[in-house]
């Protein structure tokens, strides 16, 4: 049977060219991220199976690639279930594997403890444009602050590093609470125990409009009154302080004082202090679908793409999950793969700081030349450039196409007659 050359669905091989890039954007972020105060670390890409499917992760957990259990303990013929034969998955996202490995490395951490993890994660879900079933993860968290600042320091690092990696691309980070629309459902009068039911609609706002989510919400049964009174709220808000407040008095006795203040004081911090240009706008609508998010929830769209490019939020609940006691935390994830598409559709190059230089020699170059030709590269590179050594091609021309297309600048070429080793 033929070997396949073409990877598995949903991945891909990555070219020399975009190579360079997510290195230059790695870079940006990490180097960011750093003069913040954040810390890197690193988790096992593989996680307990029961970590994985702990109706934390929302609809990522119908997504794992699970992997069998070895040897005796593959146990096929009685196995009654998925969880029969599998004890382990890849991880979908990086936020659970930091809430286990904090749990299990605190007494060797600083508190608050800021971390930054850069690193694959997989989801067993439909390819697309943008969206892969092995990609990349930027996450920045702050464990141990209960204290809206953590949403700040996460939010002013997550823009500056959008704002050097995107330069030319206007972005809009929207904040919301999840206290917030559980006050919008209670207001509205839905029946107890289904208001992620109402959230996941709601959340198709921005692609079937005020009238979309209305026929949604009615034909999942909720009363039309109830439905009313609930879209009535978002009636006639602006994206501001002002119709947040307005919100919280609207919604009277169920209103959450301390989630409006929040989200308030947040935004007026951001636009005292950010050092770029872009707008910070409360967001009703904003649900996020992940199950572990407690508090306030952000994004980052991008103008000229379809989606967020970044998003997070609180979850003070999931570290208590592996020790029994609840611990603050927060976290901001850059979605790495489209920023890469965004840079990549603009026709975006980085500039190099330094110069790449090209050492072609003829084949057959004796050794005592190649010598001569491997020392010239070697003080070459020592002075700060860049440089690849490579037998000529027969079509030279197209081996310069393929170097130049590689940000390669400089050429010399060496040939055996010409070449004067004195």
């Amino acid at each position: 049977m033929a070997l396949k050359k073409k990877p598995v669905t949903g991945m891909k091989d990555i070219l020399p060219g975009e190579m360079e890039l997510r290195d230059y954007l790695m870079d940006i972020i990490k180097e960011t991220y750093s003069s913040y105060g954040f810390t890197p670390i690193a988790t096992p890409a593989v996680e307990h199976i029961e970590n994985l499917s702990s109706k934390q992760g929302g609809d990522n957990e119908k997504l794992i690639f699970k992997i069998l259990k070895r040897g005796e303990k593959l146990k096929l013929d009685t196995a009654e279930s998925d969880m029969d034969i599998s004890d382990s998955g890849l991880r979908y996202d990086l936020t659970l594997p930091l809430s286990r490995y904090y749990a299990n490395n605190q007494a060797n951490l600083p508190l608050p403890f800021k971390a930054v993890q850069i690193g694959s994660v997989w989801r067993a879900e439909r390819p697309q444009k943008g969206r892969f079933r092995q990609f990349t993860q930027c996450d920045i968290d702050i464990i141990g602050d209960g204290s809206y600042l953590a949403e700040v320091e996460l939010i002013l690092a997550t823009t500056t590093a959008l704002s050097r990696a995107c330069p030319g691309h206007r972005f809009t980070v929207r904040i919301n609470d999840r206290a917030i629309l559980r006050a919008m459902v209670e207001f509205a009068g839905f029946e107890e125990g289904r208001s992620d039911e109402v959230f996941i609609i709601l959340d198709k706002m921005d692609k079937i409009g005020l009238e979309g989510v209305k026929s949604e919400l009615e034909g999942a049964g909720f009363d039309p009154s109830s439905v009313e009174k609930y879209l009535a709220l978002f009636g006639n808000l602006v994206e501001d302080d002002i119709s947040l407040r307005e919100l919280g008095e609207k919604l009277g006795a169920v209103s959450k004082p301390e989630a409006i203040d929040n989200i308030a004081s947040i935004m007026e911090l951001i636009n005292s202090c950010k050092n770029a240009d872009y707008d910070v706008v409360f967001d009703p609508t904003l649900v996020r679908g992940m199950g572990y998010y407690t508090g306030t929830i952000f994004e980052v769209s991008m103008e000229g793409f379809a989606g967020s490019v970044a998003g997070g939020g609180r979850y003070d609940k999931m570290i208590g999950r592996f020790t029994g006691k609840d611990t603050p935390a927060c976290g901001f994830s850059i979605g790495f793969e489209r920023i890469i598409g965004i840079l990549t559709d603009s026709d975006f190059k980085p500039e190099a700081e330094n110069t790449k230089k090209a050492y072609l020699y003829e084949k057959g170059m004796d050794i005592e030349r190649m010598a001569l030709i491997l020392k010239k590269a070697q003080e070459d590179r020592l002075s700060g450039n860049k440089v690849l050594v490579s037998v000529m091609n027969k079509n030279k021309k197209f081996q310069k196409e393929q170097l130049i297309a590689q940000n390669y600048e400089l050429f010399e070429e060496f040939y055996i007659k010409e070449w004067n080793k004195d």
